[in-house]
């Protein structure tokens, strides 16, 4: 069994894929003392059975700022731990069935661009050139994620915990948080 330290500048309850991302960019921007606990093991939550869809185009300008740094992470992360993430860029189409949806995605695709991710407008014909099992019918148009793709999420989590591992994060697993102090007091739930 694992020594749990008494004490850590973080600690991290919970070893799926947000929580080993958590613990390896603390570990990358230098954090020590950082604990991670997962009561069973890495990625026995919900991680396991996510889709592991990598997709750029979002709502807001932080969430296509995160994805966008995700898919290049993803990328690079197997090379970095040894680990495979799975990750393809096999691309992504976002179609729209009315004038209003169309103006939004492409609203959505010129904001991305401003954040250097390759997107394309494209018409309907494009869209079944690119995908011809999609019925195109009612499509208004669509845009296109060259980069985009699909990863292995159980895989994405073990490599991010092997990153913080190599950098110096603990990462335990088989053990159970029963409660959290901060300076020597316990914290309510």
């Amino acid at each position: 069994m694992a020594h749990v330290p008494t004490k850590a500048r973080a600690v991290i309850i919970g070893g799926g894929v947000i929580g080993c991302s958590v613990a390896y960019h603390l570990a990358k921007l230098g954090w020590k003392d950082v604990v991670l606990l997962e009561r069973k093991q890495l990625t026995s939550g919900t991680t396991w059975h996510a889709a592991g869809l990598i997709a750029q185009l979002r709502a807001t300008a932080n969430m296509t700022k995160l994805a966008k740094y995700s898919q290049e992470l993803y990328g690079d992360l197997e090379a970095e731990t040894g680990v495979s993430t799975g990750f393809k860029r096999c691309g992504s189409i976002t179609v729209a069935l009315t004038e209003e949806r169309k103006e939004e995605i492409y609203r959505q695709a010129a904001m991305a661009r401003a954040f250097g991710v390759d997107v394309e407008e494209i018409s309907p014909a494009e869209v079944k050139a690119k995908y011809e099992h999609l019925n195109i019918e009612g499509v208004t148009g669509g845009v296109w994620l060259p980069l985009d793709g699909q990863g292995d999420p159980a895989n994405i989590a073990l490599a991010l915990a092997k990153g913080a591992r190599q950098m110096g994060a603990q990462v335990i697993e088989r053990t159970k948080a029963m409660g959290v102090m901060r300076n020597g007091r316990a914290l309510q739930p």
